[in-house]
């Protein structure tokens, strides 16, 4: 068990800025230890009574797992009471009747948990963790936690990805932080601010100077790290392993790409608009495509399992961590690889994989993209299939590159050549540098 002593610097130079501060917008970086210095500060927060119980909300899985084992890691946190307030309406009404120092629930109850309260709501510290799922104005659990701000005395937000698709993603979670301060009281005035409409009148484009204003706005208030500032990190290896579809697949998805429409033997599927053709594009980079509402297929090529196959003889004896993206992927990942894992919901399977007795897992970026320690038991990830979110990819990736890795992560994605793929790739490089540029000018 690890002693207070044994806190790195930056997460005691956290943990006091969440307390002088009091309201906190804390974009670290995956590995940084966002949890104990988090829980640290509601420790001394307790002890000082100034806070009588802590509210903590995260992922379903990280809720259930994450917050509670952390604590017990730790010796001055080891007598922290936890209650986890997720699974049905009886069994979190009755966490919640118990007395507890950190209550913990995931993101979907909390317009639950706040008309449950109404204007009685108990807890005077709230902990977001990947406060980034809080990123939409219009989402009800933004509305639902505005109403709760008022009975809030201290409040974090963790996240290591604060705007995975750009600037406008800024703006409701710091209004959490202070009500609309900095970044202005409606999001109508925000973007009227500090962006342009584009001709069509549907996107927004920051004018030049915006990011700089926002950054200077919202600094009294952020605290912004570096992994590689403060650790001393494996290397971090990006690898695209280039698939050229055969010839015949490749026509057929040109075809489909222009005229929104794709025929099989015994079905067709046509896309109705320019989103649901580059899913269906997505997933015939995939192999298989959906044919109807009841998630039935049709395989269209098999390169992406043969790529797999071939990396996994070629890393003989490595334990690989593989995203897919849709069902499909997983049932063909599968029947291919029957003797993979797949991760689930409980925690003996992270140990299992942690222990280094899992070769082959598979696992959907947005069940396994935040929290999870599971840097123990492999240090490669394949793409099989892309996401289009920065947020789920670079928070996937993180599971393995993080503190307690000892080798060189590689992270190897698999692109149709000409395909959506490829624009993926770019869309997501384009994201990252508006992202890495607000945390370095943050630091």
């Amino acid at each position: 068990m690890r002693t207070r002593d044994e806190l790195r610097h930056y997460q005691v130079r956290t943990s006091q800025f969440q307390i002088e501060q009091e309201r906190t917008f804390c974009a670290l970086k995956m590995g940084m230890g966002k949890t104990a210095s988090t829980l640290t500060t509601i420790r001394d927060l307790l002890d000082a009574c100034v806070i009588s119980k802590a509210l903590v909300i995260a992922p379903l899985r990280v809720a259930n797992s994450v917050w509670a084992q952390e604590a017990k890691e730790w010796e001055h946190l080891k007598d922290l009471k936890f209650k986890i307030c997720t699974g049905t309406e009886s069994k979190r009404l009755s966490a919640l009747h118990h007395d507890a120092d950190v209550y913990v629930i995931n993101r979907e109850n909390v317009v639950w948990l706040v008309n449950h309260y109404k204007d009685k709501f108990p807890f005077d510290m709230v902990v977001i963790d990947e406060s980034s799922s809080f990123k939409s104005p219009t989402s009800k659990r933004v509305k639902a936690l505005r109403k709760a701000l008022p009975y809030i005395h201290y409040i974090t937000l963790l996240t290591g990805t604060p705007s995975p698709n750009g600037l406008l993603d800024l703006w409701a979670q710091c209004y959490l932080v202070d009500y609309g301060k900095a970044l202005g009281r409606t999001m109508s005035a925000y973007k009227q601010r500090f962006f342009e409409q584009d001709y069509s009148g549907y996107k927004y484009i920051p004018r030049s100077d915006s990011q700089s204003k926002i950054e200077t706005l919202i600094s009294p208030f952020t605290i912004s790290m570096e992994t590689s500032d403060y650790l001393e990190m494996p290397d971090y290896i990006d690898l695209y392993q280039e698939l050229d579809l055969d010839k015949e697949v490749i026509e057929k998805y040109k075809l489909f790409e222009k005229n929104l429409y794709i025929e099989f033997e015994n079905s067709e599927v046509e896309a109705m608009s320019a989103a649901s053709l580059a899913n269906k594009l997505l997933q015939y980079c995939s192999g298989a495509v959906y044919i109807d509402e009841f998630k039935n297929y049709e395989v269209v090529h098999d390169a992406k399992l043969d790529a797999l196959e071939d990396i996994i003889e070629q890393n003989d004896g490595e334990n690989i961590l593989v995203a897919y993206n849709f069902k499909s992927d997983l049932e063909r990942l599968l029947k291919r690889f029957p003797s993979a894992r797949v991760l689930d919901k409980h925690q003996s399977t992270i140990d299992d994989w942690n222990d280094g007795n899992i070769p082959l897992l598979f696992a959907h970026p947005q069940s396994a993209g935040h929290g999870l320690n599971i840097q123990h038991g492999g240090s490669m990830i394949v793409w099989f299939s892309l996401s289009w979110s920065l947020e789920y990819y670079q928070q996937f990736n993180a599971r393995l590159f993080r503190q307690g890795q000892t080798m060189a992560v590689r992270i190897i994605h698999l692109v149709c050549k000409g395909c959506i793929d490829e624009r993926i790739i770019n869309v997501l490089k384009l994201k990252d540098i508006v992202q890495s540029d607000l945390l370095r000018a943050l630091k």
